[in-house]
C-alpha cells in the first residue's frame, strides 16, 4: 500500500513538473486547437536519446500511442519500468540512437508533463479538469510541430509511431509534408471506426459512473475514480490481444485454485490477468486524460478533413512512407492500413506496405516481433542512404 501511494503522489507530481526535459510556451506563442480554442499558456514534456548532427537532418520523432508517455527508451520516473520501447529503440538497436537523433514527446492533453486536464489552469489557479479544451491528433501534432521548432530541426529524417502514435504520423504527412523525409504508421488507421469509438464509450462511461469522478473535479476533491478507470482499462487491453494470444496463455486456465470458488472472485487466470492490469494503470494514468485521449482517437478522421477523399490528404507528396500491419489485429485490422496503402498509390507518393504474420494482436507493435523489426530496420537503412546520412548500413 504505501508503494502504490508513492506511486500516486509521483504521478500528481510529474503531470506539473515532470522529471522529464520540458518546453514552456508563454502567452507570446499560443496553441491554436482544432475547436477554435486557444491553449495558453502550455508545455510540452519530451525525452531525447542519441545526438542531433551538424546537419541537423538525423532526427527522428516517436509518436506515443493512448496510455503511453515520452519514456520511450528510459525508464519511467513513476513505475521504475523500463522503456515502453527500449526493444527497438537504444544504441545499436533498429532504431539506433548512435546514429539518430531521438525525440518522444507526452502528447498535449496527456499527464506526464505536457499540459492536461490536470496541469493547474492560470485563470483558476486549480486542476484543470473538464475546463481544458477538447484537444484533437491535429492539435498534439501542431504542438510537436512547436517542440520541433524549438529543437531548431527543420525537417525530420522520419516520424514513426504505432496505433494513436500512428494517427499521429499520418497527420504529420499530410498537414506537414515538407517537414517529413519518412512516415512509419504502425497498426493504425486513417480514421476511428464505430467499433473503436464503441469500446472508448464504454470506457469513459465506466469512469464518469464511478462516484469519485465528482464530475471531473476529483483532484481538488482529493479523490480518484479508481475503480472506473480501472474497469476502462480492462476493456480496452482486451482489444490489445487477440483470442488466440489469449487461449494460448491463459485458455481457461484456474488461478491459485484447483476448483471453481462458485463466488465472484478471480476464479480465472484471464480475470486476475486484467484485474492486474486494471489497478496497475491507474497508479501512473489520470482519469480525466484518458477521456481527452480516447475522444482524440475518435475525433480523427484523415478523409474528413480534407474534402472526403483520402489520397487529397497526400497531393503531391514526397514523404517515403512504409506502413506496417498485424494479421491478428482487430483494433486496426489490415484493411484498414491498405486503405491508406490504395489512398497514397493514388496520389503517386513512395509508399511500401508489411503485414506481419503474428497472433499478439495489437500489442504486437510493442513485443518483440522479429519480421517486424526487419521490415522498419530495412526500410530506415534504405532511407537513410537516400538521404545521404552517415553510417548507414
Amino acid at each position: 500500500m504505501a508503494a502504490r501511494r508513492a506511486r500516486k503522489l509521483k504521478a500528481t507530481n510529474e503531470a506539473t513538473d515532470p522529471s522529464s526535459r520540458v518546453v514552456r510556451f508563454g502567452p507570446d506563442r499560443p496553441l491554436s486547437l482544432d475547436s477554435g480554442k486557444i491553449l495558453s499558456p502550455f508545455q510540452i514534456a519530451y525525452e531525447t536519446y542519441g545526438a542531433l548532427n551538424p546537419a541537423r537532418s538525423n532526427a527522428i520523432l516517436i509518436c506515443h500511442a493512448l496510455t503511453g508517455d515520452q519514456y520511450v527508451a528510459s525508464r519511467n520516473p513513476i513505475t521504475g519500468k523500463p522503456g515502453w520501447w527500449e526493444s527497438l529503440v537504444g544504441p545499436g538497436k533498429v532504431i539506433d540512437t548512435d546514429r539518430f537523433f531521438v525525440i518522444c514527446s507526452n502528447v498535449i492533453g496527456g499527464c506526464l508533463g505536457s499540459t492536461g486536464p490536470a496541469s493547474l489552469n492560470p485563470e483558476t489557479g486549480r486542476a484543470y479538469g473538464l475546463d481544458l479544451p477538447i484537444i484533437t491528433i491535429g492539435d498534439m501534432v501542431r504542438a510537436q510541430t512547436m517542440l520541433v521548432d524549438e529543437l531548431g530541426i527543420d525537417r525530420l529524417f522520419s516520424v514513426i509511431g504505432g496505433s494513436m502514435g500512428g494517427m499521429q504520423v499520418l497527420e504529420w504527412a499530410a498537414s506537414y509534408p515538407e517537414r517529413v523525409f519518412t512516415a512509419l504508421p504502425i497498426a493504425a488507421g486513417a480514421r476511428h471506426s464505430a467499433q473503436n469509438i464503441a469500446f472508448h464509450e464504454v470506457g469513459r462511461q465506466a469512469v464518469m459512473a464511478d462516484p469519485e469522478w465528482c464530475g471531473g473535479r476529483y483532484i481538488e476533491e482529493g479523490r480518484r475514480p479508481e475503480k472506473g478507470l480501472a474497469v476502462a482499462r480492462m476493456a480496452a487491453h482486451i482489444t490489445y490481444l487477440s483470442e488466440a494470444a489469449l487461449h494460448r496463455k491463459f485458455g481457461r486456465n484456474l488461478q491459485d485454485r484447483e476448483t471453481l470458488t462458485f463466488g465472484f472472485d478471480a476464479d480465472f487466470q484471464i480475470e486476475s490477468y486484467l484485474r492486474h492490469q486494471g489497478m496497475t494503470f491507474v497508479d501512473r494514468f489520470d482519469a480525466n486524460s484518458y477521456l481527452y485521449m480516447t475522444r482524440a482517437m475518435d475525433y480523427f478522421d484523415l478523409a474528413a478533413d480534407r474534402g472526403g477523399r483520402l489520397a487529397d490528404a497526400f497531393r503531391k507528396t514526397e514523404t517515403r512512407f512504409c506502413l506496417v500491419s498485424f494479421t491478428s489485429d482487430w483494433l486496426f485490422p489490415t484493411a484498414e492500413s491498405r486503405a491508406v496503402v490504395r489512398a497514397l498509390n493514388a496520389a503517386g507518393a513512395s509508399v511500401s506496405f508489411v503485414e506481419i504474420e503474428t497472433d499478439r494482436g495489437h500489442d504486437a507493435f510493442l513485443l518483440e516481433e522479429p519480421e517486424f523489426f526487419a521490415a522498419v530496420g530495412g526500410f530506415l537503412d534504405s532511407a537513410a542512404r537516400a538521404r545521404g546520412l552517415e553510417n548507414a548500413s
